[in-house]
């Protein structure tokens, strides 16, 4: 019988890094997370090797769960860890987060187009998982979008930031929100102020840009932004 191949160091970098992720997070890393600490670009490459992974017997992978991965018991003998101890913790830890649906991206900036599809998921991963501690009222009608542009940068929202929203059509003056703008079809993310009764402005956080003035009529409310998750990557 051929004797198994080591690992390949790509492998070890995984492995090591789901385990430091976990102790220190009490939970399982994205796929993102783990490519951008092991230097792969590449989610594929990434699902490549954690499958390599889990036919090794190291790993266990429920692909219909964000962060679904899992250590086998011969791979927490591998790092002298506990078994039931890691492992519960992990499980309690993800059972406990709001899983909230990536669904586009948003314009801080001028207003960009819509995809025909609305707010559709581009993929079904995109999942954004978040603590219930930093959510206040009701979790189910929230939606993420990734920002594109710097309008909102004296906002502390900047590009490729991720804003969570919750999915309303009215707003008060100074809020953040999402806004279709109907004859356009286009949709940004500015704070939205009721200029006149008839009049919408639309204010930029950013000195260097000016407000955009809109027919009331012209103006559907999408969301209101509840947190922004900082990308540092």
């Amino acid at each position: 019988m051929a004797k198994e191949k080591p690992l390949s160091g790509r492998q070890q970098n995984i492995l090591r890094f789901i385990w430091e992720y976990v102790q220190e997070n009490a939970r399982p890393p994205t796929i993102r997370e783990i490519g951008g600490n092991v230097n792969i670009s590449s989610t594929s490459v990434v699902n490549y090797n954690l499958n390599a992974l889990k036919k090794r017997g190291l790993l266990e992978r429920d692909a219909d769960v964000s962060r679904g991965l899992r250590f086998t018991e011969q791979a927490m003998e591998m790092f002298g860890g506990a078994v039931e101890t890691v492992s519960e913790a992990v499980s309690d830890a993800v059972d406990s987060l709001v899983r909230i649906p990536l669904v586009g991206t948003i314009a801080a900036g001028r207003p960009i187009d819509l995809p025909e599809t609305g707010y559709a998921l581009h993929d079904d991963d995109e999942i954004v998982d978040v603590s219930p501690a930093m959510l206040r009222g009701d979790t189910n009608s929230l939606f993420a979008l990734t920002v594109k542009g710097d309008s909102m940068i004296d906002a502390m929202v900047n590009d490729g930031d991720i804003v969570i929203m919750r999915e309303q059509k009215t707003a008060e003056n100074g809020e953040m929100v999402a806004v279709w703008l109907k004859e356009d079809d286009t949709t940004t993310l500015k704070h939205f102020y009721h200029e006149t009764p008839k009049t919408v402005r639309l204010q930029p956080a950013n000195p260097r840009m000016d407000p955009i003035y809109v027919d009331a009529a012209n103006v559907e409310i999408q969301g209101k932004v509840m947190m922004v998750m900082r990308q540092t990557a």
